[in-house]
């Protein structure tokens, strides 16, 4: 059912991505429709305009309107383009002796100054029309003309083809927002959240419950953040996911409970996670009797394993500093080599190594990877989770090269959807392998075929585990959920060691006629990046976090005299200098963009 709407949904609300600006506007506009024609009400003193710059038309030829925008363009001081939220209309600035008071204003007052204009809705002159502005066939013949504000010098342009840095965008996020793509995004995502909560309310039966901020520390998951209260020593903390909130409102006979979320995890950005893909080859047994040191040593260890994947017309299109750009984000990001091969071994630029693979293994690469004369082979070496981890992110980091040299790869207008289901119940800690954590959280439920391995191989068990998958990224996951309090104890405390007590009222709950339940939580942030074909999620929300964390705009977060945390029983053990050198170390390749 999710996917079926989710697709139907994209389908009816997205726009191809590299549109014009002038096409994005249009689409906004016929989006916005019943509400740029909702007339306000005569009445309101507070009101000082009569129509929005977008809604103008040639059926308003000849009435009295007073409209309020920023200048966003000035031609000759004979035309102004005005801008509001709601579109552009351009304005004729009066050119005659008794009107020199109104050209004044409108031809001093810098661009991206509020202005409030009142004059006649005129059609323009033959040749002159706009096909590609919904207001092109409309103009304003300006009466009289106030300056609401003048604008100082801004640090960018508000124009979309202007290059700017995502710090900088951040730090004046409030002008980053008049610009037409983050406008688009925003006006998007609220139409796509109204039309969740209508199918979701209206269809299917569902109620919408707002859950605590405040809550308490919880085993499992990501880290929380954590709230001094004014009882010492005694914290809230904010939930990283409304997990037991789900669980508790379905205890309780809401058997269809649904909310827009706020999910708080105390740490920095981390790449999508994405999923195994089948284009990538293991080619471990090619190379077991291998001469090449790095290969001999990953392969001798335990879940050793040497991974490639072919880039078809690889050759052609990739640089030498696109593939040195490659093996960095290996190193960098995952601690491991990637060696490019080329089918022709005078083009493996004076690789020793890669030209020895090619003589040594090359028949058979050729054979197994069916690669053709002008592809490239990425191989690598090292434990097997971190090796396809690092060749489905290059698979990804490869396609972005090519398409940007002109190769057609992905259709931004499909939408293809993927369930992803028998995931482990558990994994091995990264730092103790010898233990297991939950591979999702701790309440998922052990696939029923499995539950007698819970008391003998805990790492043997399948959850009733699923993600959904669109064009290759992660946009939602869920489960069943453990009902039984007995078995949620048992994986608890037993299986995973954590503090039962921290959860006795989940546990209590579970024990008054709890009903097999279950849910899923889709990533609406991932998922309007990918409608809108934004290359990051900072650009479909409006006042987002920096890659750490930190509000570049307000500089949060700030410090906060020792007086005003007397109250809370707090006292500040500033760090060392050694302490904030390793700290900064832990983000040795990282802006605050």
């Amino acid at each position: 059912m999710f996917s079926c709407w989710l697709s139907q949904l994209c389908r009816g609300l997205s726009t191809p991505t590299r549109r014009t600006t002038q096409l994005i506007w249009s689409s906004a506009s016929r989006s916005l429709v019943l509400s740029s024609q909702r007339r306000i009400p005569e009445l309101s003193s507070f009101v000082a305009r009569t129509n929005t710059c977008g809604e103008l038309r040639s059926s308003h030829l000849g009435q009295e309107v007073t409209l309020c925008g920023w200048i966003q363009f000035r031609r000759q001081n004979i035309f102004l383009v005005l801008r509001d939220f709601h579109g552009l209309v351009q304005v004729v600035i009066p050119q005659d002796e008794p009107a020199a008071s109104v050209k004044k204003i409108l031809c001093e007052a810098p661009m991206e100054s509020v202005v409030q204009v009142s004059g006649t809705v005129i059609s323009r002159p033959p040749g002159q029309k706009n096909p590609k502005m919904p207001t092109g066939e409309i103009e304003i013949k300006v009466k009289t003309a106030k300056l609401l504000n003048s604008c100082k010098k801004l640090p960018f342009e508000i124009k979309d083809f202007m290059k700017k840095t995502e710090a900088l965008r951040l730090q004046y996020r409030y002008l980053d927002l008049r610009s037409v793509q983050m406008q688009y995004n925003l006006r998007l995502r609220s139409q796509m959240v109204m039309k969740m909560r209508e199918y979701l309310c209206n269809l299917h039966g569902f109620v919408d419950v707002e859950t605590p901020t405040l809550f308490k520390r919880t085993p499992g998951g990501a880290k929380e953040f954590v709230i001094p209260s004014r009882e010492p020593g005694k914290f809230y903390s904010l939930p990283q996911s409304p997990q037991q909130f789900k669980q508790l409102l379905m205890v309780g006979g809401l058997d269809r409970y649904f909310q827009v979320a706020r999910c708080y995890r105390d740490e920095g950005s981390r790449p999508d996670r994405q999923p195994e893909f089948t284009q990538i080859v293991d080619i471990s047994d090619m190379f077991r009797n291998t001469e090449v040191g790095f290969l001999q040593d990953a392969l001798s260890k335990p879940q050793g394993t040497v991974k490639a994947i072919c880039i078809r017309k690889g050759a052609k299109y990739l640089k030498r500093k696109d593939i040195e750009s490659i093996r960095k984000f290996a190193a960098d990001h995952f601690n491991e080599e990637v060696l490019p091969i080329f089918l022709k071994t005078n083009e493996n630029w004076n690789s020793p190594v890669a030209k020895f693979i090619m003589e040594e293994q090359g028949s058979g690469l050729v054979k197994l990877l069916e690669t053709q004369e002008e592809d490239v082979v990425l191989l690598t070496a090292g434990e097997h989770k971190r090796a396809c981890s690092l060749m489905g992110k290059l698979r990804l980091e490869c396609a972005d090269l090519l398409e940007a040299r002109g190769v057609v790869l992905r259709d931004p207008a499909l939408f293809s959807f993927l369930w992803v289901v028998d995931f482990p119940l558990f994994l091995p800690k990264e730092e103790n392998p010898q233990e297991l954590e939950s591979a999702h959280h701790p309440f998922t439920a052990p696939h029923p075929s499995d539950i007698h391995l819970l008391y003998t191989e805990p790492h043997k068990v399948r959850s009733q585990h699923y993600d959904l998958v669109l064009n290759g990224n992660e946009i939602g996951g869920g489960s069943i959920r453990i009902h039984n309090s007995e078995l949620q104890h048992y994986v608890l405390a037993t299986v995973l060691k954590e503090d039962v007590k921290l959860l006795s009222h989940l546990l209590q709950a579970l024990d008054y006629g709890a009903p097999p339940h279950g849910g899923i939580a889709l990533g609406l942030d991932r998922l309007m990046c990918l409608v809108t074909g934004a290359p990051s999620i900072r650009d479909v929300i409006a006042f987002p976090k920096s890659f750490r964390g930190h509000d570049l705009m307000s500089n949060a977060p700030d410090s906060i005299p020792p007086e005003e945390l007397k109250p809370y029983h707090i006292q500040v053990s500033w760090p060392t200098d050694a302490e904030t050198e390793k700290s900064s170390s832990n983000h040795p390749c990282r802006s605050e963009s």
